[in-house]
Parts: structure tokens; sequence; C-alpha cells
């Protein structure tokens, strides 16, 4: 998707290590989870509890931004993984969030709250 997103990063409650991204856009209606890849089996395994939360808000009739919001709001989700705090930023593209669960890099963009 070619459309600016919006993202945060998923945590393990304990310890705290990177597990993927959330992220999401209304105008292209559209959300997902991108495992980190130095995460890995643990970070894709992570992908099923928010790929679910993801649908169940979308069922629910919650926009992709709505339903981040949400999951920022919920700081013990099932799962081993939570929101980190601070978190949300601004992607210009989910391509750019694929890169950054890749490598770690940071993505252009700036944070949600500016």
């Amino acid at each position: 998707m070619d459309r600016p997103v919006q993202h945060f990063t998923v945590v393990e409650k304990q310890g705290g290590a990177v597990l993927g991204y959330v992220w999401a856009s209304d105008e292209g209606d559209a959300a997902a989870y991108e495992p980190r890849r130095a995460a890995g089996s643990r970070g894709v395994d992570e992908g099923i509890s928010w790929i679910s939360r993801l649908r169940a808000a979308r069922k629910r009739g919650l926009r992709p931004s709505e339903a981040l919001a949400e999951f920022l709001a919920d700081p013990e989700p099932g799962g081993r993984g939570r929101p980190l705090p601070g978190s949300l930023t601004d992607a210009p593209s989910a391509a750019a969030v694929e890169a950054l669960a890749a490598g770690d890099r940071p993505t252009a963009g700036r944070s949600a709250s500016e």
C-alpha cells in the first residue's frame, strides 16, 4: 500500500524485546501486523494475536485508526506482546513498516502526536 500509515511497536510483556509492528491506514482501509525479522518465531507467533484483534475490530465496524487507538488503550492485551507506550508514529507507506520490521531501520515520518 502506497498510502501513509500509522504504526506502533509491539514488545514482549516480559523483557521488552521488540516482536513486531501493527500498522493501519483509514485512507486505504487496511491494517496488519508485521513481525520483526530479528524476533524470529516469537515475532511471527505474536502475529496471531494481533491479526485476530484487527479482524475483530473490523467486524465491530471500527476504522483502522480506531482499532489502533483501542489497542494502545489496552496495556495488557492477550498474547505475549503489548504496545510500546509512546511508539505510535507515521510512516509513508506499509512498505516502510515492512522495511522497519525486516531491518529495524527507522522509518521516515514523525510522531503521530506531533
